[in-house]
């Protein structure tokens, strides 16, 4: 660990304390110059440092994303081993699968401060202005077994509801295919993408989660929030991602253990759709029926209108409002 990252550490943990300048040099074992320079390299990063000559230095809270400190004692097995942050990208799906040939790539996180090709499902954009809201995606290199991607739809929208309780105590509910909602109102969205790459499946797991803002009603066909129209407190969007990640590695383990039933039990308990009337669109078809439960193999799974029982996959499916 560099001087920098320690500096960074320190500062983080205090939770927006005051530490004096010398206790902190002395701390990361630099000079009282070097501290200085340190400090003035996390600023031009975009860390907000506050200096009082009768208390020290502070970290401002809430923190900038970086990917130290989203790294940092994680303690996952395989989501979240590496991450890399930026200010600006095309998309970080994109990032993602454009990194799957590089060694030891598989679990990598991409986050962003703005999408400019932001993307949800059906070929929708996914409108988020600077520095507001969490946009990441998670890299899968599946070299060997191919998590299925119903059960992996449902394994990070689950992720996002617990993390979302987790770090910033609120309880949210599922709707299938891919939304988080809160109060009824779309909150985060979650999209499954899979390419071959090199031989390998390759997945991208995209998270985006309204924080400080949402798009206006004019621009989404769904009802939109974000959650500080909810709560007073600060996000901290670097523990809002760790909490994700923490639950997506544990959920994605439990997929390659062959415990669907622990996935499906769990997303129930926060999806009211079963028993509800529902027309849904799929592969040029529309189907209308009520709900009878949500397969981590095989999907929407509806009785239909006219006595027929259908699987319906989240990846060509919408629910039409």
């Amino acid at each position: 660990m560099n001087g920098a990252d320690s500096v960074l550490d320190i500062l983080y943990e205090r939770e927006g304390a005051f530490v004096r300048p010398d206790e902190l040099a002395a701390a990361v074992s630099v000079t009282r110059e070097r501290l200085n320079d340190i400090l003035a390299s996390l600023c031009g990063e975009g860390f907000s440092i506050d200096a009082s000559p009768a208390h020290g230095v502070r970290l401002v809270r809430p923190a900038p994303l970086n990917a130290h400190l989203i790294e940092r004692q994680l303690g996952t097995r395989r989501v979240g081993r590496h991450a890399i942050c930026f200010g600006q990208v095309a998309s970080t799906s994109d990032v993602a699968f454009d990194s799957a040939r590089q060694a030891d790539a598989d679990g990598l996180v991409v986050l962003a401060e703005y999408q400019r090709k932001g993307r949800g499902r059906m070929g929708r954009r996914w409108l988020s202005p600077p520095g507001k809201n969490l946009l990441m995606s998670v890299l899968l290199v599946e070299s060997d077994r191919v998590l299925p991607y119903e059960a992996l739809t449902i394994a990070a929208d689950l992720s996002v509801a617990q993390g979302l309780e987790a770090a910033c105590g609120v309880a949210c509910r599922i709707k299938w295919p891919n939304d988080v909602t809160l109060d009824g109102e779309k909150l985060a969205g979650v999209l499954v993408e899979r390419r071959l790459l090199g031989g390998a499946s390759t997945t991208v797991v995209g998270i985006g989660v309204n924080l400080g803002a949402s798009p206006p009603r004019d621009a989404v066909d769904a009802p939109a929030t974000n959650l500080a129209l909810h709560t007073d407190d600060p996000i901290e969007r670097v523990e809002l991602a760790r909490a994700i990640l923490r639950r997506l590695d544990d959920a994605i383990e439990r997929i390659a253990s062959c415990r669907l039933d622990e996935i499906h039990d769990a997303w129930m308990s926060r999806c009211g759709m079963v028993h509800q009337r529902l027309r849904v669109q799929c592969k040029g078809l529309t189907y209308v029926g009520t709900v009878l439960d949500v397969s981590p193999l095989e999907g929407l799974v509806l009785s239909c209108d006219d006595g027929r029982h259908v699987h319906l996959p989240a990846e060509s499916s919408t629910v039409v409002l």
